[in-house]
């Protein structure tokens, strides 16, 4: 069992029995019900990349490479496009919250990090002074929202510190959620923003160091209450999951590509279950 299942079945058990239920809840199913949730507060993960612990369940197949996809959509094209993320990178499930026929999110993601040049701040910051304590990726902008509408980042704040230990440098990293299904979408962004976390790394031909992961509203749909027990009375695979980004030392951040992600020693429990998304 890795600490990621272990860390995925007491979140699980602890929604199921101490969780309680949303009230007055926007998402609806696509049946047009309102989508209410049990859920919890305040919960914080630890994982040592360099240890080789990775934010990943065993309990179920996580699709890594179209989640390492969106983030080159939001960080690299810097864009709230949905063709761009469809035709480019054959990723379809965030059309289901186009806003009108716009083709696109809103302003939200990609288009609040080129808005503020994001990347390249913190690139240059990194680059200019390591150990700065200035390496904020904030995605919440209240003067975006006014101007139009769309789903307000669930993802919305990362953090990035540097390390010296026995004279290399580490890169960690910490990631902040609003709100997370924890089914569907925790080992997702957890995973998604340690390949963030790397390509940064990779950029400056640093190591990976810790991924601290916090979430404040963590919840399961009360649709997914079956599987959630389901989940929970799997056994865990005896695997033990590595990503590997194959790319040289000081490749640009921009250069990397998706493909360039492998996750190996990966074999998850099947078979897959399904979901219905809350939207």
């Amino acid at each position: 069992m890795t600490k990621a299942d272990t860390i995925f079945k007491e979140n699980i058990r602890k929604i199921m029995d101490e969780g309680v239920f949303s009230e007055n809840a926007r998402p609806r199913y696509k049946d047009g019900n309102v989508a209410n949730s049990k859920y919890i507060t305040g919960i914080f993960a630890e994982y040592d990349v360099s240890k080789g612990e990775f934010p990943i369940t065993t309990l179920r197949p996580i699709p890594i490479k179209s989640a390492i996809k969106e983030v080159c959509w939001i960080y690299q094209d810097q864009t709230n496009r949905l063709d761009v993320l469809n035709n480019k990178y054959g990723v379809t499930y965030w059309n289901d919250w186009e806003v009108g026929d716009t083709g696109t999110i809103g302003e939200r993601y990609g288009a609040i990090v080129k808005k503020h040049q994001i990347i390249d701040t913190i690139l240059q910051q990194l680059a200019t002074n390591p150990w700065n304590r200035r390496n904020i990726i904030s995605l919440w902008d209240y003067e975006a929202f006014e101007e139009t509408d769309g789903l307000l980042p669930c993802a919305f704040q990362t953090m990035f510190d540097v390390r010296r230990v026995d004279g290399e440098l580490y890169l960690d990293a910490t990631l902040t959620q609003r709100s997370n299904d924890m089914l569907v979408a925790h080992h997702i962004n957890a995973m998604q923003y340690v390949a963030l976390q790397m390509m940064i790394a990779k950029h400056f031909g640093w190591k990976v160091g810790k991924f601290f992961y916090f979430v404040n509203n963590l919840h399961i749909y009360d649709n997914q209450f079956e599987q959630a027990e389901e989940l929970l009375k799997r056994t865990p695979s005896a695997c033990q999951p590595r990503l590997i980004l194959n790319v040289p030392d000081g490749t640009n951040f921009y250069a990397i590509k998706p493909e360039d992600f492998e996750l190996v020693d990966y074999h998850p429990v099947k078979p897959q279950l399904t979901f219905d998304l809350a939207i």
